[in-house]
This record gives C-alpha cells, structure tokens and sequence, in this order.
C-alpha cells in the first residue's frame, strides 16, 4: 500500500506529516511512501530530501490523493479533501472529531477509515502516539521563548557592577503536558516559577521540576484527571470563586503568566479576567495558549498581539508548534509513524485497523460506513494518582500501656525460650564432646551472644546496615581476644591485644562516624 503526504493549505501551516528519517521507518513496514512537492520546505525539508530517502515526488495534491492508500495528514482536512476520499482510503490526521460533525459525516458517506491523532487515548502504551502531547509540549516550551521575546528583563536574577536585576516572576496556569513544558523551560531560564492546576495529583511534578505549586484555601476533593483521560475536569462554581481570587492576588506579583488550561470538546475557561490584567505591572506579558478555544484571558485576540492600555502586551498566537516547524514536524511524525506500526502488525505494507485494540478503536472515528465516534472507555486506565492512605487510628493512654506491656511480654517469652532452648543444645553438646572443645565453643557462643544483645539495643537510627554487621563481627572477635589474653604464651597475647586494640578502633570509631553522619541532618 501506499502512503502519502499532501501540503497543508491552511495559512501559516509550516508542518509536514512525514520527514525524510520517518519514511525510512515507513519503508520498512512494507510501505511505498508519497509526498507533495514542496509539503516539507516550509519545515525545512526539501524535495531532493524526500529522493534521497526513496519517496516519490507527486507533482500535485490531486495526483497524490488519487494514488495513495493511506493519507497523513496536520491539520483538519476540508471539505475538498475529504470529497477526494473512497471506501478503500485511510485518512491519518488531527481532526476535532467532537466539534466536526460536518466533516464526519462526509468521511461516512465516503465510506472512508478516519484516524483522529488527538483522540488517542492517554494510556502507558499509547504515549509514542500521542500527537496532542508533542505538539503541546512544543507550545509550552515556545510560549516561555515569545515571552522572552516581549518581555524587557532578564528572566534571572543577576547582581552586576551596572546594578542589580531582580530574577521574572511566572506564573504557569495550568500543568498539563504544555505547562510542564513551561515550567521546565523558565526554571531552567531562571525566573522564579509558580503554577497552578486544578488536578491536586500534578503538584509533586510541579515541585519536582523547581517551581512552586500555588494551593488554594478551600477544601473540596477534586476529580482525578485520570478520571477523564488525563485532563482536567470542569470545577465547582465555589472553587472557581477561590481560584479567581488567588489570581487576583498574585496578578500585581507576576511579570509574566503563561495560562493552558483547556477541557476537550469545549471553549476554553476564562481565568485571568480584565480586572487582572489592568492590576499587573506595565510591561508585563500574558501568553495564552487556549486563544484558538476563546482564549483563558478576557482580552485574548486569537492569532494576534495585543498591548493594553497600562502596557501589558497579550500573545494568542494559535500557531505556537508551526513557528517551530522543524522541530514539530519531526516528533509528529514519529507519531504517525508509530500509528503505522501498531496498523501494520505484520509488517507487510497492509493496513489492519483491529477494532479490539483499544488505542486504535479510541483513535477511529469513522470505518466501513460507520460513525465510531465517541469511542468506549479503554479497557486500560490512565494511571491514577495514588489515594492517600487513611491516617493511622490514635491510641488512648490506656491501649497504648497495653499494647506494650503485651509486646514487652511476648519479647521476654521469646528470650527466655531461646535462652532455654541454647542452654539443653549447649548440655547436649557438653555430653558428647570433649572438654577443650567445649572451653572454645562456650567462649564463641557467648561472644556471638553478647554482640548480638549490644548491636540489637543501639537505637536503630544510629545505624547503616554496614555498621550493623561490622559492629556485630567486632564485638565477636574484641570478646574472643579478651578471652585469650591472659594466656601463657607471649605470642598468643601480642595477637589478643592487636586484636582488642583494632576491634576497639572499629566499633568505638563506627559509632563516631555514624554520630556525625545523623549530625548533618539535625538543626543547629
């Protein structure tokens, strides 16, 4: 079968559905693979790229969607292009099947195979696939770079002979993959980074990365957001109160707020309101990634820049991936590409849409005829967060004497039986063997006794597991050496205190190194 690649005829569109390197991997599943002249030069591929990589050159769109079996596709195709599909055509491609009815019902009638990439659900096993999660972590980390483009500071603080510059203060709302991709990219800048997010679960990666995740006082449980597919879920009319009024206090604080929020099939929710914006500094700057949904600021303009009247400047560019083309196309084309292999299992150059996979079902949104859209919850959940566990029940005085008094008994019931049960096998030993055996066996018995008694009654934060069995081993061979230092012979007493003195060192010098380690962790 063949696969091919059209230039997209949306305005500003730079990407390209396959790169020289993926078609490659595309051969290598049995694959012919076809592209439009000219489809990459925008992304920074030429024709002669595509050659040398064994893709034919269609000379135009018609051409390629007439010979191809397969059509991979950016951005949403229009209605022109789904008119060229057939019964027999795979069409691969972002295609909003949620706000689209139009176009799927055309792709019905046409009989035709349609592959959402953005409805491939966020599992473990799909994520080489996730198309949404590229693109959105390119707009995370481009959204950081247009803000460094508009804003008029340095993003880290720095102390020079020409004055000191305090270090940008951003704020990211919203710590889905592209916020993530935002906080990692203005730590790394150096700007003093707070996010907020809706999904409690998400404030560990938030902390983990070097910013501060911003708590809100209100006490509500949250959904999950593995409990819709990993985004985030609408909030209650209170919580959304709290949460406006935490904007509205760091507003004035922030140099530069970066908001992401999104929820699937619907417009984006509005967050930072025009009171905010007139509160902030002059000069301070607002990229917002949701303007292609209405925007998450009140005065967003989509695919425009924007200055207010107290000097704050608003980005709702929409096209944030496609100015970084190149670097967009690339990973997006692995995305398809890693689609192509989990269709062709056989790696045959043939077609497979297996309707009990649960990555391809959830991505099909029309076959054989048939609207497949909304698809069934996978049978495989995102990974939830892990529910904190219940705090332990607390003991009255009275059960927490009687819980060690009966611990204290069962310890010394279990000593006194050892002791008993060592005593009758040391008297049976004693009555077969000889007496000078018996003289050492008594002293190595003591000496693993005593060592274990004294190692085991060191509190156990003094100890590493090294210092444990080092010190154990000590205490037997100091108790051994005391033993034989009252010997007659003069060599076997040299030996003893050797061993007594480098024992001692061991033991005495274990517990001072460890003393000191516990001191780096205790305040001063």
């Amino acid at each position: 079968m063949k696969i091919g690649v059209p230039k997209e005829i949306l305005d500003g569109e730079n990407r390209v559905a396959m790169t020289p390197d993926s078609a490659g991997m595309l051969q290598k599943l049995g694959y012919e693979c076809l592209i439009e002249k000219g489809a990459g030069a925008a992304a920074g591929f030429s024709d002669a790229d595509y050659k040398a990589a064994g893709v034919t050159v269609s000379k135009t769109a018609a051409a390629l969607w007439k010979d191809a079996d397969i059509i991979a596709k950016v951005r949403i195709p229009t209605e022109t292009e789904l008119k060229r599909l057939t019964k027999d055509k795979t069409l691969i491609t972002f295609f909003n099947p949620g706000g689209n009815e139009e176009g799927l019902e055309l792709a019905k009638s046409k009989g035709a195979t349609v592959i959402a990439m953005e409805m491939v659900p966020r599992i473990s096993r799909a994520q080489k696939m996730d198309a949404l999660s590229s693109m959105a972590n390119i707009a995370g980390y481009r959204a950081v770079i247009e803000a460094g483009n508009n804003f008029g500071r340095f993003f880290t603080g720095q102390v020079t002979a020409a004055g000191k510059v305090p270090p940008a203060k951003v704020l990211v709302v919203g710590a889905g993959v592209a916020g993530l991709a935002a906080i990692g990219t203005s730590t790394s800048l150096g700007a003093i980074t707070y996010a907020f997010d809706v999904r409690p679960e998400v404030a560990e990666q938030v902390e983990s990365m070097g910013a501060e995740f911003v708590y809100l006082d209100f006490e509500e449980t949250q959904e999950d957001g593995s409990a819709s597919g990993g985004y985030a879920s609408v909030s209650s009319p209170e919580f959304r109160d709290a949460q406006l009024a935490k904007f509205r206090e760091l507003a004035p604080e922030m140099d530069i707020v970066i908001t992401t929020a999104l929820i699937p099939n619907r417009e984006a929710p509005e967050l930072w309101t025009e009171d905010m914006v007139k509160s902030m500094k002059s000069g301070s700057v607002i990229i917002d990634l949701a303007a292609e949904k209405g925007g998450n600021c009140k005065l967003t303009v989509a695919d425009e820049k924007i200055v207010t009247d107290n000097g704050v400047t608003i980005v709702g560019y929409t096209d944030f991936p496609s100015r970084m083309a190149t670097q967009s196309s690339t990973l997006y084309a692995n995305n398809i590409r890693h689609m192509m292999t989990d269709l062709t299992p056989e790696k045959d150059g043939k077609i497979n849409v297996d309707m009990e996979d649960d990555v391809i079902r959830g991505s099909t949104v029309t076959h054989k005829g048939e609207i497949t859209f909304p698809p069934p919850p996978p049978k495989v959940q995102a990974i939830a967060a892990q529910k904190k566990p219940e705090p332990p029940k607390e003991l009255t005085p009275e059960e927490k004497r009687a819980q060690e008094i009966a611990a204290f008994k069962t310890q010394t019931r279990n000593q006194v039986t050892l002791i008993v049960v060592g005593a009758v096998l040391l008297l049976g030993v004693g009555l077969v063997a000889p007496a000078s055996f018996m003289q050492h066996f008594v002293v190595f018995v003591l000496a693993v006794f005593v060592g274990f008694q004294v190692i085991w009654n060191v509190s156990h934060s003094l100890h590493t597991p090294l210092m444990s069995v080092t010190n154990a081993i000590s205490s037997i061979i100091i108790l051994g050496a005391l033993m034989q230092i009252g010997s007659g012979s003069a060599l076997v007493v040299v030996l003893a205190a050797l061993s007594v003195f480098m024992a001692g060192i061991n033991i005495f010098g274990g517990f001072l190194v460890t003393r000191r380690m516990l001191a780096m962790f205790q305040k001063s």
